[in-house]
């Protein structure tokens, strides 16, 4: 099937819709124009997605400007912390600039725009000032300094600059219109008296521009072309049109370019703080290690916690470019990683709460070192050697003394295989005082070929390697922590976003490094964190294999003719529709017909819960996708909500080379 041609979203139609009306392309220029006043998070990663895509998709400059007007907040840690998260995520600025560049420049223009009556100098409190803009409905009363002479307003900017004033005695403002709708265009502050050192400019300056006037005038110097921000700049545009139309007329030989501002919805995650202000509250209240810790949202967290920069990257295409606020269920962002992550991360052994097993009958001092697949997804990936002794760890929760039919791991009578190697047989148990069970006595037989349903990971006790494991769950417990405004956002704080565990794993992972990523089998995804040494191993869960947070997933239709399926049911359901999916595409015509039927039937009885983990089935298993893509079209069907997850697995589906899957999504 042909790849069809992606539409363009609404910024790309606009500058195509320029390029057609006559701007040169060669006069395409973006910027990304962060405040170093914080680390980046990942409601960044849009903007720098959106500003860093378009140059790539029209060879076009993209400047790194850092917009560093206020001294007091900005330091140079946030800007090396900025230019690091961007490299790492794979973009390459051409100018590495700053507004404070630009600041004699706008000064000049500042006195220009005095000399022609278009500003002036106001020394009333800031509360005043605020008192008289008015209300929206409310139209603001002009300042009595207002008419001040133009010989009055140079000498006293002068003295600004020069420092002989204190903070907040006076002000530069534009002279516009008290009287305009837009409150922003009552007058806005242009500059303010400030005492304080630059990361940059050091004690130069004793005023500072404010972000509205530096913002849109450095984008003019810098001939930006398409000046794209966040929605809640847009009643700035019509002050970002007034302030480059005043000084167009001082430089438009130098600099003949206007910008264009336009606006795009943030991305806005659940379960996720955005405020720089409040992620620096975290840090500065011990809440969290520091902005790279791994429960931030920050670029630097993400990172040390194991994301990867295609899992990100892929996470803003799938959000996509829009003109309205939304909140994207962080599920999707966990999606994003983990099918990253099983296409890349080998499969290695650890036990995170282990209980001693005793194979009785295999010989005491002997041991093998058995053939392991790293990534059964991975063609290229290779094999490994696990070694396998007499007593091994597994995990305490995959025993239990006595269990059902439907417990398919280890219990007394009943057989599981070890992964890797040998099936074992649970014999007896022992206990100490308390009636603890100590250790689990097994006998093993080498008949690998026998039939029996579970399988769990292990690790030989004797090579064995001890490692420190933190188990990071979301920070908040609140899907919109900050939504409350009779609650204060740190309420919602999770106590146990983090658990600290001694366990054990396979010793292939002695050496690992820092930021190699692993899937610890049966338990999810974990990397290796920056402070990890080989005599103190570290990891960092990144996420589990499945969502375990069941609250956020969509409701299920409650229609009374939809019977409530019982769980023996659910699970043998989703089971026979996983087999049935194994030999799909093997089958004949008429046999696929029915078996698409019982799919379908199946599917009635089957929860999103047990559906969703298989989304991210790998490419090649494309029966099981096509299962999974039947039975979920039943599930929407019977009135199953779309979320970002859902939408993402048909996306994909829709993109992939089976026709047969291309169909079934298509239909969906």
């Amino acid at each position: 099937m042909s790849e069809e041609k992606k539409s363009l979203n609404f910024l790309e139609q606009i500058i195509e819709e320029d390029l057609a009306n006559g701007m040169p392309k060669n006069h395409l220029r973006f910027r990304f124009p962060p405040e170093p006043n914080g680390y980046l998070h990942i409601g960044h990663t849009k903007a720098i997605g959106i500003s860093f895509g378009l140059g790539e998709k029209y060879n076009a400059p993209v400047n790194l400007r850092f917009d560093d007007t206020n001294p007091t907040k900005e330091e140079q840690e946030y800007v090396d912390a900025i230019k690091r998260d961007i490299e790492w995520l794979g973009y390459k600025w051409e100018n590495e600039l700053y507004s404070s560049d630009y600041f004699q420049q706008l000064y000049d223009w500042a006195v220009q725009m005095i000399k022609d009556g278009k500003a002036y100098v106001d020394s009333q409190s800031s509360e005043v000032i605020a008192e008289q803009k008015g209300t929206p409905t409310q139209v603001g009363t002009n300042s009595p300094y207002r008419n001040r002479s133009v010989e009055d307003n140079l000498d006293l900017f002068e003295c600004m600059k020069n420092g002989e004033f204190q903070s907040g005695t006076h002000v530069l403002r534009a002279k516009i219109d008290m009287e305009d709708p837009n409150m922003l265009m009552r007058d806005p502050i242009m500059y303010r008296i400030m005492h304080a050192h630059h990361h940059r400019t050091g004690n130069d300056w004793c005023i500072y521009p404010m972000y509205d006037w530096t913002h849109g005038e450095s984008d003019y110097i810098e001939q930006i072309s398409h000046s794209l921000c966040s929605l809640e700049f847009k009643p700035h545009r019509k002050l970002y049109d007034w302030f480059k139309e005043q000084v167009y007329p001082y430089s438009s030989e130098k600099y003949p370019l206007l910008p264009k501002q336009r606006e795009f919805a943030r991305l806005n995650l659940s379960y996720t703080i955005m405020s720089k202000r409040k992620l620096l509250t975290l840090v500065e209240d011990g809440v969290v290690s520091g902005w790279d810790d791994p429960r931030m949202p920050t670029i630097s967290g993400l990172r040390r916690r194991g994301y990867t920069p295609g899992s990100i990257r892929n996470f803003i295409e799938k959000v996509g470019v829009a003109k309205r606020e939304n909140v994207i269920d962080v599920s999707l962002l966990e999606f994003c990683i983990r099918e990253d992550l099983n296409k890349t991360a080998a499969r290695v052994m650890a036990v995170l709460d282990p209980v001693k097993v005793v194979i009785t009958n295999y010989p005491e001092g002997k041991e093998e070192w058995l053939e392991a697949e790293n990534n059964p997804e991975d063609d290229n990936a290779g094999n490994r050697k696990v070694p396998f002794s007499r007593d091994i760890y597994i995990e305490k929760e995959d025993f239990k003394e006595e269990a059902g039919d439907k417990f398919f791991r280890l219990k007394l009578g009943g057989e599981v295989r070890l992964k890797n190697a040998y099936i074992i047989k649970a014999e007896n148990v022992v206990k100490d005082a308390s009636g603890n069970i100590t250790e689990i006595h097994c006998t093993y037989s080498e008949d690998t070929t026998k039939k029996v349903k579970g399988t769990l990971h292990w690790v030989s006790i004797k090579h064995a390697v001890k490692a420190e494991v933190r188990e990071y769950d979301r920070l908040f417990m609140d899907a919109a922590p900050d939504s409350h405004p009779d609650k204060d956002f740190m309420e919602f704080i999770n106590p146990n976003s983090l658990k600290i565990i001694n366990a054990f794993v396979e010793p292939s992972l002695k050496e690992a490094k820092a930021e190699e990523r692993f899937q610890f089998q049966r338990l999810g995804y974990f990397n290796v964190d920056n402070d990890s040494t080989s005599n103190h191993l570290i990891f960092n869960k990144t996420v589990g294999l499945r969502d375990s947070w069941a609250k956020v997933k969509p409701k299920e239709n409650t229609n009374q003719n939809q019977q409530k399926p019982q769980q023996q049911g659910q699970r043998k359901a989703i089971s026979v529709i996983q087999q049935l999916g194994k030999k799909y595409t093997n089958l004949p015509e008429e046999k696929q017909l029915k078996a698409k039927a019982e799919i379908q039937d199946l599917a009635k009885n089957v929860p999103y819960e047990d559906l969703e983990p298989l989304f991210g089935t790998a490419v090649k298993k494309a029966g099981t996708r096509i299962a999974v893509m039947l039975a979920l079209g039943v599930l929407l069907k019977n009135g199953l909500e779309r979320n970002e997850v859902i939408n993402a697995f048909i996306a994909k589906a829709l993109e992939d080379k089976n026709e047969l899957l291309v169909a079934e999504a298509q239909s969906i």
